[in-house]
């Protein structure tokens, strides 16, 4: 595959962790574990193939309406890809950034974020952006606030500045976003980012979510023609 046909950024929205569970006979929670553990199998991959930045979409701000076990265990996980993987990530050279709200989160996840923001900065081989607490809207009406607050004039207000307020404002706009277990929806995942990001929608569900899909995935998308309305 040519490096032109490689996207640089994609996103993922790892859907469908109770249901592979439901269907292989295990409780709902162990999917969201097998979830866990194959982002971090499938971000390897991309990194290997060429791809410089995966997004992730691993909690959203709608979610807190899922049973408090279930958000509990949630949490539990994030504690753990964000603390207990830090030496993981230090020696794969891995770069963190997260974006999201800070609202509702425990102090003992927003301090183990700060840290692993923190000392992976520097790191090059690849950028994952775990979007935790993260709703596309509520991150437009961020920035907006943000812009509002800096009291810039209404002839000053234009897509870059707004852009330029986002969470990550440094990474580029995603190129494809490839959502699995069969669903076709966005669900309010990188909604002003994504104005131009190919689509992909696969039938498996996340944690059996493979290499050989990700394979695939990428070879429909190098060939697609992307027009960015032209």
């Amino acid at each position: 595959m040519n490096e032109a046909a490689i996207p640089k950024h994609i996103g993922f929205i790892l859907d469908g962790n109770r249901r592979w569970a439901v269907e292989n006979g295990l409780p709902k929670l162990v999917g969201h574990k097998k979830g866990y553990e194959n982002l971090k199998t499938i971000a390897d991959e991309c990194f290997s193939r060429g791809i410089s930045i995966v997004s992730t979409y691993i909690f959203s701000t709608e979610n807190w309406n899922r049973e408090l076990e279930e958000v509990n265990y949630l949490m539990d996980l994030a504690l753990k890809l964000f603390k207990k993987d830090l030496n993981e990530l230090m020696d794969k050279d891995i770069r963190v950034v997260v974006s999201g709200s800070r609202e509702k989160l425990s102090e003992k996840i927003i301090e183990a974020i700060d840290s692993t923001v923190s000392k992976t900065a520097n790191n090059k081989k690849g950028t994952i952006n775990i979007c935790f607490n993260y709703g596309g809207q509520s991150e437009i009406a961020d920035a907006v606030a943000k812009i509002i607050e800096s009291k810039a004039d209404a002839s000053q207000i234009t897509t870059e500045l707004i852009r330029n307020n986002l969470y990550q404002p440094e990474l580029p706009p995603v190129d494809y976003i490839i959502r699995t277990s069969g669903e076709k929806r966005l669900s309010n995942f990188l909604l002003w980012d994504s104005a131009y990001a190919e689509l992909e929608f696969v039938s498996a569900h996340w944690p059996a979510f493979s290499s050989q899909d990700l394979d695939l995935a990428l070879a429909e998308y190098a060939n697609r023609k992307r027009r960015f309305g032209k």
